[in-house]
């Protein structure tokens, strides 16, 4: 079942210079149930000058209807984010930092304790078939929080090779797993974004076995891989799973 609930910032950490790590509180929080280590809500955000966002009516399942009927001067802006961990009424949402481009971002980067959010939440994707040798995780920037989730959710002993995209070494990240991991960390620099997780991708030398592949990020990246695993490495459509995070050249409300 679905929770609906206020939540409050309670801590605000920096883990790289373009991601952050905002831990929320709220009682509403002991209901949430994350059935896949990808699993994602979505996050109301106040607009400028608001303590916390205005709010449809959710309770009821035409709340999207609701949503878009709001006056767009008190419409709040809804993004989708992973969660990074849930702790009881404790939640930690990654956030990537890049500038004054999108109200999350922007929200994000003055977000201080006891400011409130509204939450919707959860959903997922991640769901390894039966007979999976290792897991390939493919993903930019954006994708960096679900593929830390998926893999400090590995039992012992499981085998993934993660290939992640990021701008630069001051973005990566380390991982407490009990799985056996290799991660490939992608430099992008000045290339096109997704080009250097793609190129990596197309030479890597992966293991025996049948693999389930997780790809996210920027849906061109996403589009590109996954042809590439099915075409060229012949990996079954079924033991993929992919989505778009987001499109380059394209707002988020013009994806809705």
């Amino acid at each position: 079942m679905a929770v609906f609930c206020e939540i409050q910032v309670a801590r605000v950490r920096r883990l790289s210079p373009h991601m952050a790590r905002i831990s929320f509180t709220g009682e509403g929080l002991r209901g949430l149930t994350a059935t896949c280590p990808d699993a994602y809500v979505k996050l109301f955000f106040p607009l400028a000058g608001q303590e916390r966002p205005e709010l449809p009516d959710m309770l009821c399942d035409s709340w999207y209807q609701n949503y878009l009927g709001m006056p767009e001067e008190i419409r709040p802006p809804i993004r989708t984010y992973t969660v990074r961990a849930h702790r009881g009424t404790e939640l930690d949402i990654d956030f990537v930092l890049h500038g004054d481009t999108g109200p999350a971002s922007r929200w994000a980067l003055s977000a201080r304790p006891g400011q409130t959010i509204a939450l919707l939440g959860t959903g997922g994707l991640h769901t390894v078939p039966a007979g999976t040798d290792y897991q390939l995780l493919i993903g930019d920037e954006t994708a960096l929080p679900a593929i830390g989730a998926i893999l400090e959710r590995l039992s012992p002993g499981a085998v993934a090779h993660a290939y992640i995209e990021v701008p630069s070494p001051a973005e990566q990240q380390r991982f407490t797993t009990l799985g056996n991991v290799e991660v490939h960390w992608l430099h992008r620099g000045a290339q096109a974004h997704g080009q250097a997780v793609l190129n990596a991708v197309r030479m890597a030398r992966l293991p025996e076995g049948t693999p389930y592949g997780w790809i996210s990020g920027e849906a061109g990246m996403v589009k590109f891989a996954r042809r590439h695993l099915v075409n060229d490495r012949g990996i079954a459509k079924s033991n993929i799973t992919f989505t778009g995070y987001w499109c380059r050249g394209a707002t988020h409300d013009q994806l809705v």
